[in-house]
């Protein structure tokens, strides 16, 4: 009898923590090394929000809290879905996670049965597909490309669609790529969803306020109410805040399916840290001034790195309408060879290739589902993308 579980062979660990984890060793080694892979700002948490956590803890509401989130927190989101989306949503409606990912999780295991299927545009967050097949459901891969804008069509979503479908996983703006969905495009998508009644419709809004000039954020259910009964909006304070630490996600959907999530963090982790709960309520009812502030400081290094990498032979880098990565495409750089004798057969090669000749340390585009890419992430500092941008530059004149 083997002893680990047969659904630990579907899945495979992030290889987004894993490029992060491994130029950090490289880095303690002594190697000049830049990390463009971690998918967190560089800015530190707002003061208002640090200041609301002390005092909570100075207050001494350090205890459990209800399975699925504060009441107070409930509210405050209900508030922030009717205020920035124009969704109606009641408490019992909520559910507080430990982080986007664990809402989205719950939501899966609760909903799953074997064999069921649910839809995922590629590039898609790494996640997205282990976490169905931990959940015994069947991952269903919609792909795109640098020529679709990375996008999914009305058409390739009717067509993916069966009698199995459960989920339709929806993530605008993208991580990886960047790529926003326009209310026309949104709307086409959802024309469809409503043709189909089976099937739910989880998103992931967790990029809206890092969306930039000319973009317009919406989420499938502002677009089409008619989707109500059967929509997860999920959201979080991870990115828009930046408290990737702090881990607090949520989302809002039908009673019947929060109550069920709620039952499966009730036997998993409980309530997610009290602390960082009371700091979402802050950053939630507090000042929203600092999202203004850090998505301009976002906007101009998106500019930077599609300017510097469209100089960079051989790469095509398109520009994105939020989130804050680029997704260039390597296609016309695959089957080059490097100054060692190294062919390019892949984009996994290529950022290989990369990490160990230049010290840039991105993520490959098959982890993502879409191939030859690699992500860039520009949540750091503008000196060290034009560094990174730089060797980029470099390391592709040599392949010859």
């Amino acid at each position: 009898m083997a002893f680990l579980a047969d659904a630990l062979a579907r899945v495979k660990p992030s290889p987004t923590i894993a490029v992060t984890t491994l130029a950090a060793e490289l880095k303690a080694a002594g190697r000049d090394i830049i990390g463009l892979g971690a998918g967190e700002p560089d800015f530190d948490t707002p003061d208002n929000i640090k200041e609301a956590a002390i005092a909570a803890i100075r207050a001494g509401k350090t205890k459990y809290t209800a399975p699925d989130g504060i009441p107070e927190l409930k509210k405050a989101i209900c508030a922030k879905f009717a205020r920035e989306n124009g969704l109606d949503y009641k408490p019992s409606q909520i559910s507080v996670g430990t982080g986007g990912k664990q809402v989205l999780y719950n939501a899966l295991i609760a909903t799953l049965n074997p064999g069921d299927e649910v839809l995922i545009p590629a590039p898609y967050w790494v996640s997205y597909p282990d976490m169905v097949l931990l959940g015994g459901g069947v991952p269903v891969v919609i792909p795109t490309s640098i020529d679709s804008a990375f996008k999914i069509t009305a058409g390739q979503l009717e067509a993916a669609i069966t009698p199995k479908t459960k989920w339709l996983i929806f993530n605008s703006p993208s991580n990886p790529s960047g790529a926003g969905y326009s209310r026309s495009e949104l709307k086409a998508l959802t024309d469809v969803l409503m043709r189909h009644p089976h099937v739910w419709v989880m998103t992931d809004d967790m990029y809206e306020h890092i969306a930039y000039e000319g973009f317009e954020f919406v989420t499938p259910v502002q677009v089409e109410p008619g989707l109500y009964e059967r929509t997860l909006t999920v959201n979080g304070v991870s990115k828009a805040y930046a408290m990737t630490g702090w881990r607090i996600g949520y989302a809002g959907g039908p009673e019947h399916l929060i109550k069920a999530m709620a039952k499966v963090q009730s036997q998993s982790t409980s309530n997610p840290c009290t602390i960082s709960q009371w700091a979402a309520v802050e950053a939630l009812n507090g000042p929203q001034d600092y999202i203004a502030t850090s998505c301009r400081a976002f906007q101009r290094r998106r500019d930077l790195v599609v300017s510097m990498l469209n100089q960079a032979a051989g790469v095509e880098c398109p520009t994105p309408e939020g989130a804050f990565y680029v997704y260039p495409s390597i296609r016309k750089l695959i089957g080059k060879t490097t100054p060692s004798g190294v062919v390019i057969e892949n984009d996994e090669v290529f950022c290989t290739q990369l990490l160990e000749t230049e010290g840039v340390a991105a993520v490959f585009g098959a982890a993502f589902g879409t191939s030859p890419n690699f992500r860039v992430s520009y949540a750091t500092s503008d000196e060290v993308l034009e560094q990174a941008c730089q060797r980029i530059q470099r390391f592709c004149a040599s392949l010859k």
